[in-house]
């Protein structure tokens, strides 16, 4: 079972993880969108970091509503709404269980995902976060490491694509060839999700 401690470690993972690939993140995005995601998201994070450092929330639902609220009111453009809506949703569909298990976990974060989906419009193929979030709850029921490497798959698969929504929708052709910067990030949490497990 996975207690608030856990989803504590996770945040702090992913943290750390964008903390350490936030160049990355902006040189990916530096072709196809506002050469800021990495900035926006290291920003966010370290405010969830800080902010959960201060409150120590008492359930998995608080500490994800809490980091999701941090996202949605420090990072600018898209990047904010969309993984503060993520994990809000999620921290919401958790409810006020002390523990929840993987299973839980796993239907909470595809209501997550949902809410993604109904906010930016984006569909699997779009070439957004999307395609790498889909597969990964959907592997999540294997276990953490199948999710984090189908998540990361799925970010791989998105350079060929042509982008249908966000940002590099603007440049259409010119879109493909370039790893969508939102899906890599969004690799990123799954990631940091299998090493809260310890796996």
């Amino acid at each position: 079972m996975l207690d608030a401690d856990f989803f504590r470690r996770w945040m702090t993972a992913t943290t750390a993880l964008v903390d350490r690939e936030a160049e990355r993140l902006t040189a990916l995005d530096s072709p196809i969108g506002d050469a800021d995601h990495g900035s926006n998201l290291k920003r966010g994070f370290t405010a969830v970091a800080a902010a959960l450092e201060e409150e120590a929330p008492a359930t998995p639902g608080a500490v994800l509503i809490l980091a999701g609220r941090q996202l949605i009111s420090k990072v600018g453009g898209a990047s904010g709404p969309l993984y503060g809506t993520l994990l809000r949703r999620t921290g919401k569909a958790l409810g006020d269980s002390a523990e929840v298990s993987a299973g839980q976990l796993a239907e909470a974060l595809r209501t997550g995902v949902d809410a993604v989906r109904t906010l930016g419009g984006a569909a699997p193929g779009d070439k957004t976060m999307v395609d790498a979030l889909v597969p990964a709850v959907e592997a999540l029921g294997d276990s953490f490491g199948a999710a984090r490497t189908a998540a990361a798959e799925g970010a791989e698969a998105t350079t060929p694509l042509q982008a249908r929504k966000g940002r590099a929708s603007y440049l259409g052709e010119r879109s493909i060839g370039h790893q969508d910067p939102g899906a890599t990030s969004a690799a990123l949490l799954f990631e940091a999700l299998k090493e809260a497990a310890g796996e």
